[in-house]
C-alpha cells in the first residue's frame, strides 16, 4: 500500500507529513518506556523482518497481491510506540533506497501504513485479550483479529485522505468500495503471518512477546480436588536471559527471506497499485526521486541475473535496516539505573 508522489496534493501532503513527524515525535518517548539493552536489539529485528517480509507479495485475486504491512505484528512483539517506529524506519529505508513509496507521501504512508495499523490492531488486541483466557492460543488469536481488521483500517484511512487532497476527480465512494474489498482480502494474508510470527515467538520465548508479558495463565495442579498453580520451575530471570539465539535466528530467517524466497513472490500488482489503475487515480503520478538509486524497484544496478540481483537488494536492505534500526532503538532506550550497592563511595580519612 505505498503511496507514491503524486495521489496527493501538496498541502494535504505536508498536512500528512506534519501529522506524521508529531506521530514519530511521541512514539520516540513512548519506546523509551518500552526498549532497553535487552529489547532495543530486537526492536531493530523486527524492523528488518518487516522490510524482508514486505518483499513476499502474495497473490490474493485476480491479478492483485498482497503484502504485509507490519504495524501490527510490531507492536505486539516490541509495543505499540516501538511499532510505530519500526514501520517508519521501513518506510524510510524503501523510499530513500529502493524507490517505494513516494518521499513527498512518505508522511502519508506512514499516517497509513505505521500510525493506523499499530493504533487499529493493538487496541484490538488488547481488548480481546481483556475478555479471553490468559493463554497463549488467546494472545496468538488477538494477534489474528487485530492484524485481520488493522488492513481495511488502513485502507479506510488512505481514502478518508484521497478524499481531502486526491489529484484525481474519481468518486470518494468508488475508490472507498474498491480498498477495503481488495483488502479485507490481503488481512488474511496479514493475520495468518503475523499469528504465526507471534505464535512462533511465545512457543520458543515468551517474555519477548511485549503483548503477552504477563498474560500467560500458570499451570494448573490438582490436589485434594482444588486446582491450584503450580510452582514456577527455577529459571534465570527474564532480563538475566540472552537474546542473543533469538537474534540470530531472526536475522538469518530475515536475510533467506528477502535474499532468496522473495524472487518467487507474486509479480502481480498490489492492492494500491491495482486499484489506482483500474478506477485511475494514478494519472497524476510522478516520477520517484529516487528512482535513479543503484537499488531502485529492489534490484542491484549492473547486475544482470535478475534472480541475484533481487536477492542482492534484499540482503542488502535487511541489513541497512537492521543497522539503523537498531541505531535508533538503542539510542532512545531506557538506561539501566545504576546500582548504589556497586557504587564506590569514599572511605573517610582519619
Amino acid at each position: 500500500m505505498h503511496v507514491p508522489d503524486g495521489f496527493i496534493d501538496a498541502p494535504v501532503s505536508i498536512a500528512a507529513g506534519v501529522a506524521a513527524a508529531g506521530a514519530v515525535a511521541i512514539s520516540l518517548r513512548g519506546a523509551r518506556r518500552e526498549l532497553d539493552e535487552r529489547t532495543a536489539p530486537l526492536a531493530g529485528l523486527v524492523a528488518a523482518f518487516i522490510f524482508a517480509v514486505q518483499m513476499l507479495n502474495f497473490p490474493v485475486a485476480a491479478g492483485t497481491s498482497g503484502h504485509l504491512l507490519g504495524g501490527a505484528l510490531a507492536a505486539i512483539l516490541v509495543g505499540p510506540y516501538t511499532g510505530v517506529l519500526c514501520v517508519s524506519v521501513v518506510l524510510l529505508m524503501q523510499g530513500i533506497l529502493f524507490a517505494d513509496g513516494g518521499l513527498t507521501a512518505l508522511g502519508v504512508n506512514i499516517s497509513v501504513m505505521g500510525v493506523s495499523t499499530v493504533v487499529v490492531a493493538y487496541a484490538i488486541f488488547r481488548g480481546l485479550l481483556k475478555v479471553l483466557p490468559p493463554t497463549r492460543r488467546s494472545v496468538t488469536a488477538a494477534a489474528f483479529t487485530g492484524a485481520l481488521i488493522s488492513v481495511p483500517a488502513a485502507a479506510t484511512v488512505f481514502t478518508a485522505i484521497y478524499a481531502v487532497g486526491g489529484t484525481t476527480d474519481v468518486p470518494v465512494g468508488k475508490v472507498f468500495t474498491a480498498m477495503v474489498g481488495v483488502h479485507v482480502l490481503i488481512g488474511i494474508g496479514e493475520a495468518a503471518i503475523t499469528a504465526a510470527t507471534v505464535g512462533a515467538v511465545l512457543a520458543v520465548r515468551p517474555d519477548l512477546v511485549h503483548g503477552a508479558r504477563g498474560l500467560t495463565a500458570p499451570l494448573k495442579l490438582r490436589l485434594a480436588g482444588e486446582l491450584v498453580d503450580a510452582p514456577a520451575p527455577a529459571a534465570a530471570p527474564a532480563a538475566a536471559r540472552s537474546t542473543r539465539k533469538v537474534w540470530a535466528t531472526g536475522l538469518v530467517t530475515a536475510l533467506v527471506l528477502a535474499g532468496f524466497v522473495s524472487f518467487y513472490a507474486s509479480a502481480s500488482p498490489d492492492g494500491l497499485e491495482k486499484v489506482a489503475a483500474d478506477k485511475g487515480i494514478d494519472q497524476k503520478v510522478e516520477e520517484h526521486a529516487a528512482a535513479g538509486s543503484p537499488l531502485a524497484d529492489y534490484s542491484v544496478k549492473d547486475v544482470s541475473d535478475a534472480r541475484l540481483s533481487g536477492g542482492l537488494a534484499g540482503v542488502i536492505g535487511v541489513g541497512v535496516t537492521v543497522v539503523v534500526g537498531t541505531g535508533i532503538f538503542w539510542t532512545v532506550r531506557r538506561r539501566r539505573a545504576q546500582d548504589p550497592a556497586a557504587t564506590p563511595t569514599a572511605t573517610p580519612v582519619a
